[in-house]
C-alpha cells in the first residue's frame, strides 16, 4: 500500500508499544509520514518519516488539536491491555472507551479514516464452541471486552470515517501475557504435559496485523466496517509449544497427561483462567478481511518459531 502523491500523515497512538512500534515502522516503510504519539516518545526511533510526539494522559479528557494538525488518518492503539482482576471497570471505560469517543469527535470533518484497533474480546469470551465471524452478536465477557465494544459504538456514532479491526491474540518478539508465559515454559528443558491438547486457537502475527492496518487505512470498501483478523490457520497448544521449541532448536519434548489431571494441577496454583485459555477452542474466520484483499503472509508455526529465535 502506497500513499498518494500528496503524502499523507497518519497519527499512531500508543506508538511505542508492542504493536505500535512495529506499525510505525511498517507505515513509514510504506511511504507514510507518521506522527508517532507515545507517553514515552524518546523510546521511538525518529526518522525523516517519523515525528515523535507526547501522548496526552487518557485518564482525563485531552486536547487533541496539536496532535491532529495536518493529519489525514488515525490508527488508535493506545489503551489498557487485558489485565483480569487488576483494574476497575471505570478505568477501562475511561481509557479504552471515552478517550476513543473524544478523539473521534476532535477528528470529525478533518480525517479520511480512523482505524480503531479493538479486540476479538469485544465479540466473545475466552473460548467458543463454533467458528467466530462478524455475523455473531457481540458477547464480551469482561470489562476489557465491554470497553472495546463500547469504543467501537462511540466511533460509529461520531460521524467520522472509520474502520475497526478485531484482532486475535497478537504474537511476535516482545509479546507479553499468556503467549509470553507459555514461551517461558518452552524455554525450560522440562517435558511439558500438553501432547493431548489438540484444541484449536487462532492467533495473529504482528506482521500480519500491520498489513491489515495498512489495507483498511485506505480501502474504500473498509469504510464503516468491522473486521476480524487472524492468521490463516488456527493452532493447537501442542503445536504451539512444538513451534516454540523448534525456534529454539529443540525437540518438542511433550508428554501425554490426561487433561483432567492438568486442569487440577492448574487449579491448584490458581491458574483456572490460564487453563481455559490453553484448553479451550477459539477459532476465528477472517474471510471478510480476506475478501478485501488481505492475505496473511506469516503462517503461525513459522511466526512463533521466528519469535523464539535468539
Amino acid at each position: 500500500m502506497t500513499p498518494s502523491a500528496a503524502t499523507r500523515r497518519v497519527l499512531v497512538t500508543g506508538a511505542s508499544g508492542f504493536i505500535g512500534s512495529h506499525v510505525v515502522g511498517a507505515l513509514a516503510t510504506s511511504g507514510w509520514q507518521v506522527r508517532a504519539a507515545s507517553r514515552d516518545p524518546a523510546s521511538i526511533s525518529a526518522t525523516e518519516s517519523v515525528q515523535r510526539v507526547a501522548m496526552p494522559n487518557l485518564r482525563t479528557p485531552a486536547d487533541w488539536s496539536r496532535l491532529l494538525k495536518d493529519v489525514s488518518h488515525i490508527v488508535h492503539l493506545a489503551g489498557i491491555a487485558h489485565a483480569p482482576g487488576m483494574l476497575p471497570d471505570d478505568l477501562y471505560r475511561r481509557i479504552n472507551t471515552d478517550a476513543v469517543g473524544e478523539l473521534a469527535q476532535a477528528a470529525r470533518g478533518q480525517i479520511e479514516r480512523f482505524v480503531l484497533i479493538s479486540s476479538v474480546r469485544a465479540q466473545a469470551g475466552l473460548a467458543a464452541d463454533h467458528v467466530i465471524t462478524e455475523q455473531d452478536a457481540p458477547q464480551p465477557t469482561d470489562a476489557y471486552g465491554r470497553s472495546k465494544l463500547e469504543a467501537e459504538r462511540l466511533l460509529e456514532a461520531s460521524g467520522v470515517g472509520f474502520a475497526v479491526l478485531r484482532p486475535a491474540v497478537v504474537y511476535g518478539r516482545g509479546v507479553k501475557g499468556n503467549i509470553a508465559n507459555l514461551a517461558t515454559l518452552a524455554q525450560t528443558p522440562m517435558p511439558l504435559p500438553f501432547a493431548s491438547l489438540d484444541n484449536r486457537r487462532s492467533l495473529l502475527a504482528l506482521e500480519n496485523l500491520a498489513s491489515a492496518i495498512e489495507l483498511v487505512l485506505t480501502s474504500t470498501r473498509a469504510q464503516g466496517e468491522i473486521f476480524l483478523a487472524a492468521d490463516a490457520e488456527p493452532i493447537s497448544v501442542a503445536e504451539l509449544v512444538t513451534a516454540m521449541r523448534a525456534g529454539l532448536g529443540r525437540s518438542p519434548h511433550l508428554i501425554r497427561v490426561p487433561t483432567g489431571a492438568v486442569k487440577r494441577l492448574m487449579a491448584t496454583f490458581g491458574k483456572e483462567a490460564e487453563w481455559e485459555r490453553l484448553s479451550g477452542s477459539f477459532v476465528i474466520d477472517a474471510a471478510k478481511l480476506a475478501r478485501l484483499g488481505w492475505s496473511p503472509r506469516i503462517k503461525t508455526p513459522d511466526g512463533i518459531a521466528k519469535m523464539m529465535r535468539p
